[in-house]
């Protein structure tokens, strides 16, 4: 169990942030450790075979499936929704020495080394720790690759599913106060007086001396809760809700709803069990952005799909129409594909 103390000036800089690096960095505990059964199977199926490029054994050297997570890996973004490319400069810009500490200590966590290919991953991790300029370059370099091959082709539907929980958070913060925002946050999370206890493998209490807390919410930290209590910033990384849903693939071919209402339309109601932006529906639907914009308008007009901005974009999102539409269809779908056709009932009697 870790406790985390606030004071006064710490409950008035809680605020929310996600990271694409952070989302960079735990997928590789996944990739390491998940079942392809799991939350994220459908994820590893896809990603694994293309991934003969990329080093891996540094990778998962310096990221292993559990224990500690060096702190230089996620430095904890200055604003809400930064790019991969200025998350990977801030890594890039980590101090040597703190690198060459950090690895260090890594080799030697009796649970982050556990595992085969334990020797092998300890002469890595030495290396980096002997030339640790060179080892911060390289460790960049691989997780660029990483990134490219293995999270950015799926960015946009991670980043809505991180929206549209910061989005359910915030309501949280505003109807319930800070009490309420952490009882719905995670199981292994909850607020006693002025301490947030988060269970976790090992024990500890830090006072937080009004530096704050940062919420992030991350697709890859399921099932697991990540703190950081390192300075300048504290944080606390949890799963966003609605990650079940994340790698599921809507398809509004050949039902009642496409009947209804179109394929197009159709498409993009399905689709939007996450808030997203056109630039984001673009990117999973195979419309133009002009034909987009018409189904939407239309869409809105009829109450069934709401929009709302945030900052430059705006994101489109199921209202409860929208939601009673799409749930309906698909179980007078099931229900048609289960129960025979009666006419085809009477032909095969003949």
């Amino acid at each position: 169990m870790i406790d985390l103390h606030f004071g006064a000036e710490d409950l008035s800089q809680i605020r929310f942030a996600f990271s694409p690096v952070w989302e960079t960095v735990t997928s590789l505990r996944i990739l390491s450790a998940a079942s392809p059964n799991g939350v994220h199977g459908r994820w590893l199926e896809r990603v694994r075979p293309s991934l003969g490029g990329v080093d891996l054994e540094l990778l998962t050297a310096v990221v292993r499936p559990a224990g500690y997570l060096p702190d230089f890996l996620h430095p904890f973004p200055p604003r809400r929704a930064p790019s991969f490319e200025s998350g990977l400069a801030e890594v890039a810009a980590a101090d040597p020495r703190l690198v060459a500490a950090e690895l260090a200590h890594l080799v030697q966590h009796p649970i982050s080394q556990e595992g085969p290919g334990r020797r092998r991953r300890i002469e890595v991790l030495r290396k980096l720790v002997g030339e640790p300029s060179a080892g911060l370059v390289r460790i960049v370099t691989a997780l660029e690759g990483y990134w490219r091959v293995a999270i950015a082709p799926d960015w946009p539907r991670i980043r809505a599913l991180l929206e549209a929980d910061l989005a359910y958070r915030l309501d949280e913060l505003a109807s319930g106060g800070v009490r309420q925002l952490f009882r719905t946050l995670h199981p292994s999370v909850s607020l006693e007086r002025d301490t947030l206890r988060i269970v976790k493998y090992f024990d500890g209490r830090v006072d937080l001396r009004g530096r704050g807390l940062v919420l992030v919410p991350c697709a890859f930290a399921w099932p697991d809760v990540i703190v950081r209590t390192a300075d300048p910033q504290p944080g606390l990384t949890y799963a966003p809700r609605g990650l079940g849903r994340l790698w599921e693939t809507p398809s509004a071919a050949r039902t009642p709803l496409a009947d209804v209402l179109g394929r197009g339309r159709a498409a993009i109601l399905t689709q939007l069990d996450l808030p997203m932006s056109t630039t984001q529906l673009v990117c999973h639907l195979q419309l133009t952005a002009p034909t987009l914009n018409v189904h939407l308008k239309m869409l809105q007009a009829a109450g069934i799909v709401s929009a709302r901005r945030d900052g430059r974009r705006v994101l489109y999102s199921r209202t409860a129409l929208g939601d009673g539409l799409v749930s309906g269809a698909a179980e007078l779908y099931a229900d048609r594909r289960l129960v025979p056709n009666r006419r085809r009932s009477r032909d095969s009697a003949r």
